[in-house]
């Protein structure tokens, strides 16, 4: 018998329930500027999260990550706090941006975004990193494939994307090095490169 047939399963049916919900609420969605579907983003989010050792809440907190703020604000919280508790709660709250409609400001969202993430616990920091990480490889791959037309998508076009990017590295990398970080700097360096900045 191998030694994993002997350990406790990491997932349960909670995640199961995540899964499912997520696919619903997110059943309209899709990746900036492309038709991928938006459960493409986090599902990969929740398997960066997973691999670097993540709980089944922080995995759930990863798949809805983009809930309350994409996907109907207070109602959306709501909900997730009675089907997956207050811990998968607090993590997507920490993760999200803003719920408020219209969206403050693009500079204004970001920069308040990189400093809550100087404050928040390690779990809402590996959701995050996970997220981002995810979210500037789906850049790089795009660059190869459409150009330095790619930064159009973004409201704060390449210097401002490029500078977010670098700034909540930073911040990441304060709090401690990991898995996440560490990519992270790497993608960011290959895009920094392609970018000619």
């Amino acid at each position: 018998m191998s030694s994993n047939a002997l350990k406790k399963p990491k997932l349960t049916y909670r995640f199961e329930l995540a899964l499912v919900y997520a696919t619903r609420l997110h059943a309209n969605q899709f990746r900036k500027g492309s038709d991928i579907p938006y459960i493409s983003h986090l599902l990969s989010v929740a398997a960066l999260v997973l691999e670097d050792g993540g709980s089944e809440d922080e995995a759930i907190a990863a798949l809805l990550h983009d809930a309350i703020e994409d996907q109907g604000g207070a109602k959306t919280r709501e909900e997730i706090r009675q089907q997956f508790g207050e811990k998968v709660v607090s993590i997507v709250d920490g993760c999200t941006e803003s719920e408020v409609i219209p969206k403050p400001p693009w500079k204004e969202r970001k920069q308040e975004y990189i400093e809550r993430m100087r404050h928040v616990c390690p779990e809402v920091q590996r959701v995050s990193q996970a997220d981002k990480l995810h979210n500037a490889r789906s850049i790089l791959t795009d660059w190869y494939l459409q150009g330095e037309t790619v930064w159009n998508k973004f409201k704060g076009g390449k210097e401002g994307t490029l500078w977010y990017y670098r700034s909540l590295l930073a911040v990441y990398t304060e709090a401690g090095s990991s898995f996440l970080s560490e990519e992270l700097g790497r993608v960011i360096a290959q895009l920094e490169q392609v970018a000619s900045i």
